[in-house]
């Protein structure tokens, strides 16, 4: 099927950059990860949270216009070509303790450094704006060649981005991840249990002081 965003570039699904990623680190890769994407492993997080009620967030919806449909028989249709209605602002949103939280997942197979170009100026300020509504706002990203997960707030996003709009470089360093980041360890299941660090960024936030724990 094809899908084109609202100014009919062809939209490229995330999966087939993963899936190149992938191919880079599958040495690395436990047996029970083997194959799964940073959105599969967000939303087995987020089913376990909410199957224990300790927050509900899930993956929003995209609203596409169908534009071609084909039926091979009178019981099927499929789908062949479709536009974004509207670009798209994030991946995730939800509640955790009546905190709003949103953010979107991003993967880089840089070893030096996370590319800003992988983040789109209407996600910045869809995030800053949710930061001004005093929600928590963020990225989850996996640096997939050493397999390390981090949770990216938007105030260093922000520092990031108006330094390259002001000429400097493109790109925010790994050490700079380690230093600013929170990152997310890792286990069996959830591979990836983010919920501990958004609780300690809220409590950060609310209470106006900076863990030592990152």
């Amino acid at each position: 099927m094809t899908i084109r965003y609202p100014n009919g570039k062809l939209y490229t699904p995330h999966t087939s950059v993963q899936k190149t990623e992938k191919k880079s680190k599958s040495k690395d890769l436990s047996f029970s990860n083997r194959g799964k994407t940073l959105e599969d492993e967000i939303n087995e997080a987020n089913d376990y949270y909410i199957k224990r009620r300790l927050a509900i967030i899930h993956k929003k919806p995209v609203p596409v216009q169908i534009v071609k449909v084909e039926y091979p028989s009178r019981s099927a249709a499929v789908i062949r070509e479709a536009y974004f209605r509207t670009p798209s602002t994030t991946d995730y949103n939800g509640v955790w303790n009546g905190h709003y939280i949103d953010f979107d997942a991003k993967e880089t197979a840089s070893k030096t450094s996370f590319p800003l170009k992988n983040i789109h100026e209407h996600q910045m300020t869809h995030m800053q704006q949710v930061t001004e509504q005093n929600g928590v706002a963020f990225i989850i990203v996996r640096f997939s060649a050493f397999e390390r997960y981090f949770i990216v707030p938007y105030e260093v996003l922000q520092k990031a981005w108006q330094a390259m709009e002001n000429g400097n470089r493109k790109s925010i360093p790994f050490s700079t991840i380690e230093e600013e980041a929170y990152e997310i360890p890792t286990s069996y299941y959830p591979r990836i249990d983010y919920l501990p660090i958004i609780q300690q960024l809220i409590v950060e936030k609310c209470c106006g002081f900076e863990s030592e724990e990152k």
